[in-house]
């Protein structure tokens, strides 16, 4: 997919409905909200997730982040939390993308990928029939306690530019975004959107000073870009 100038913002690891409105306030285009994971931060319950996903406007999207790795499971989990996409940080093991798709008719699907390696690109490449996007994240699945996201380290962006001049649906990129080196994703990357938790948070909590810096980079770093896209 074309690179894009001025990639929408998805801020992960909401866990209020204050933070969920300053993140709306400060411009970005998705909320992330995190269920059950095996390590990382964010985490919250179901049934908060759909509390939150309830008080979203149209148009913010609304991203499930779940582990679950059985799509009948996956399919009931949303049923509660009710948000407007799903993201799939693990590898499907019961069932299909389809299958998912083909349950939950208008709900996005977005699938992860941990870049660790070339690896990477021969995964990437082979999930966009089924998807509607794919994430490209720092992650480790084969530790004894996987790192499915939430790391804020980055990875080999050259891997992931590789993975978006070679599949045609929207990437997200994700690991370690912080505003100081957000110009550089976006120059060396070209995503769809770009994702981020760690990045403008103090002590576990949304800064919105953070953040207003994080929005305001993206702007510069995007006028800069425009016109080398043009």
């Amino acid at each position: 997919m074309k690179a894009t100038a001025t990639p929408r913002v998805k801020i992960c690891c909401i866990s209020s409905l204050e933070e969920a409105a300053i993140a709306i306030e400060c411009g970005a285009s998705a909320l992330g909200l995190v269920s059950h994971m095996p390590s990382g931060p964010g985490v919250i319950s179901d049934q908060h997730i759909a509390e939150i996903a309830a008080t979203v406007p149209p148009p913010i999207g609304t991203f499930l982040l779940t582990s679950r790795q059985n799509v009948n499971d996956i399919i009931a989990q949303h049923r509660l939390c009710r948000t407007t996409c799903i993201q799939i940080c693990d590898h499907l093991t019961g069932g299909t993308h389809r299958e998912l798709k083909d349950a939950l008719p208008g709900i996005s699907i977005v699938q992860v990928i941990h870049v660790s390696g070339p690896e990477s690109v021969e995964e990437a490449c082979a999930v966009p029939p089924h998807v509607d996007a794919i994430l490209l994240d720092s992650g480790n699945q084969k530790l004894a306690i996987k790192e499915l996201g939430g790391t804020g380290k980055t990875h080999d962006w050259t891997l992931s530019r590789t993975i978006r001049d070679s599949v045609d649906i929207p990437i997200f990129l994700a690991g370690g975004l912080t505003p100081d080196n957000v110009a550089q994703a976006i120059r060396e990357v070209g995503p769809f959107g770009l994702d981020l938790c760690s990045g403008v948070r103090t002590n576990g909590k949304l800064d919105e000073t953070k953040l207003r810096r994080f929005f305001a980079a993206v702007r510069s770093a995007a006028s800069l870009q425009a016109p080398a896209l043009a």
